[in-house]
């Protein structure tokens, strides 16, 4: 019965659930990592990102009773606040750790010789003494406040405006860009012309260029890494944004002509040929034909090679070496973050959405042709 019309089999099924369990692995994180960058250090720290829409309830750190002492009818009178002027609001109080929700809000608990103790619902108190309490060890309060959704610009202000972080990691967004874009053309344009030319032009030795390059697919970059650096030290461009560029160039070249010689090999040969008799030269098929017809196949590289320059970090510690930090990018900069600021999840959890921001503009604005430019030369 699964051929039946109307009907789908196991496997379509087994695809779906699989596709939609792959989509939610990876919309789940980036779902709290966006959430989490615009709440408090207290929200994150006591809740998780699903409960950002929720009031949030909370046993507050024990605060001793302080402030200026008053007498009022006969009375020694201290009056404060749980807590500074917000939103939150006292549920339970207490003034014992067994015991610290053992008063309601408003509510007058009678301590030891007569003196008393009420908390509102706002966090304000009230200790009333027969006598005065100078010198004496005041009582604590335990209290559990439940606090409203709150969400703040104030982390995305700390990264990229406050004059101590301005320095940093909105810097390190531009030199990010600085490192990506043209580390993503110079491959493309390269890959462009080398494609074509295994792709429609005769000469010798093209089937072994051909598997030259499908064999540096499986080449692991970290080979490479130290040989390259000095090679660029001895010719002077090491240490730089050139050589940077060099070095994610000559990585992803052989996925660049992989992948666009596959497409270009499957174009119609009819439209190449009468180009060819209307006396087109080559680099004119290549720029009028070629490449509008390829653009699916490029745009695809272009994701690809976008995503992985961004979020490099290996590449980068190598070949753009600078003690000043003047060059650091964007994945050194969170790492730094990391050490000096492990306990402020707030500030890496914006830094880390910061960092993921543009890519995920990328993938979207282009993932159209994604499919398309890696079916190339799949089917005929």
């Amino acid at each position: 019965m699964n051929n039946v019309v109307g009907t789908k089999s196991s496997l379509t099924w087994a695809v779906h659930i699989s596709m939609a369990v792959l989509v939610a692995l990876w919309l789940f994180p980036t779902l709290g990592l966006f959430v989490s960058s615009f709440r408090t250090a207290d929200q994150i720290a006591t809740s998780g990102w699903w409960s950002a829409l929720s009031t949030q309830e909370r046993q507050a750190p024990a605060i001793r009773v302080g402030g200026d002492e008053v007498e009022v009818d006969g009375r020694f009178v201290i009056e404060g606040r749980l807590f500074r002027a917000t939103d939150a609001k006292v549920s339970a109080w207490g003034t014992t750790s067994t015991q610290p929700e053992a008063n309601e809000p408003g509510a007058v608990a009678e301590l030891a010789d007569g003196v008393t103790l009420s908390v509102a619902e706002d966090g304000a108190y009230v200790l009333s003494s027969p006598v005065s309490t100078e010198g004496t060890r005041l009582p604590r309060i335990f209290s559990t406040a439940a606090t409203p959704p709150e969400f703040t610009f104030d982390n995305y202000r700390a990264i990229l405006f406050e004059p101590s972080n301005t320095d940093g990691m909105s810097r390190a967004f531009f030199n990010t860009l600085t490192v990506t874009i043209p580390a993503t053309i110079i491959p493309i344009v390269i890959a462009a012309f080398a494609a074509y030319a295994l792709a429609w032009m005769d000469f010798p030795g093209r089937a072994l260029l051909i598997a030259a390059v499908v064999g540096l697919l499986v080449v692991p970059l970290q080979l490479a890494l130290i040989p390259l650096l000095k090679l660029h030290n001895e010719v002077g461009i090491g240490k730089g944004y050139l050589g940077t560029w060099l070095a994610h160039t000559g990585f992803g070249l052989p996925l660049a002509i992989y992948l666009l010689r596959n497409y270009m090999v499957g174009l119609p040969r009819d439209i190449i040929e009468c180009a060819k008799v209307d006396g087109a030269s080559d680099f004119q098929i290549f720029t009028k034909i070629i490449l509008p017809l390829s653009f699916p196949a490029l745009a695809s590289f272009a994701i690809f090679q976008f995503l992985w320059t961004w979020n490099d970090l290996l590449v980068s510690l190598v070949f753009l070496i600078d003690s000043s930090g003047q060059t650091t990018v964007m994945t050194k900069q969170i790492v730094e973050l990391l050490g000096t600021r492990g306990g402020n999840w707030e500030i890496l959890a914006t830094a880390a959405f910061i960092s993921i921001a543009v890519p995920l503009l990328v993938f979207f604005a282009m993932q159209k042709y994604l499919v398309r430019g890696l079916l190339a030369g799949s089917v005929k």
